[in-house]
């Protein structure tokens, strides 16, 4: 029986995190209208896009393949996410924005070491 590495652990909840997050985007009508609240263009688009990029690389962290590639994209969209989600909360103050940021950076975090370990 193979023993499970910290690396495997790490592959395995990043892409739990983005596989969820992506088929949860597909299914909620909610993130359409969040998407252009936020006043990203063509946010139908931009969350089938988002969701369908975040199910590849999930699986492809999640099976070990290209490990190193799949990181870059969601990387992108993680930076995204927080300048327009979580930097406008500034305004309320640091530890607000920590707060609600939180996963935010844990999967920066994560994904970075992925990159850099692969």
């Amino acid at each position: 029986m193979k023993k499970w590495t910290s690396m495997d652990l790490i592959r395995y909840v990043v892409g739990y995190v983005f596989l969820a997050s992506a088929i949860l985007k597909l299914i909620s009508p909610n993130f359409v209208g969040a998407f252009a609240n936020f006043g990203i263009p063509y946010p139908e688009v931009s969350v089938l896009l988002v969701a369908i990029t975040e199910i590849i690389c999930g699986i492809a962290i999640l099976f070990h393949y290209y490990v190193k590639k799949a990181t870059v994209p969601l990387l992108v969209i993680m930076i995204i996410a927080i300048l327009v989600t979580k930097v406008p909360i500034l305004h309320a103050g640091f530890f607000q924005f920590a707060f609600e940021a939180r996963l935010d950076i844990v999967m920066i975090v994560l994904l970075s070491i992925l990159w850099k370990e692969n």
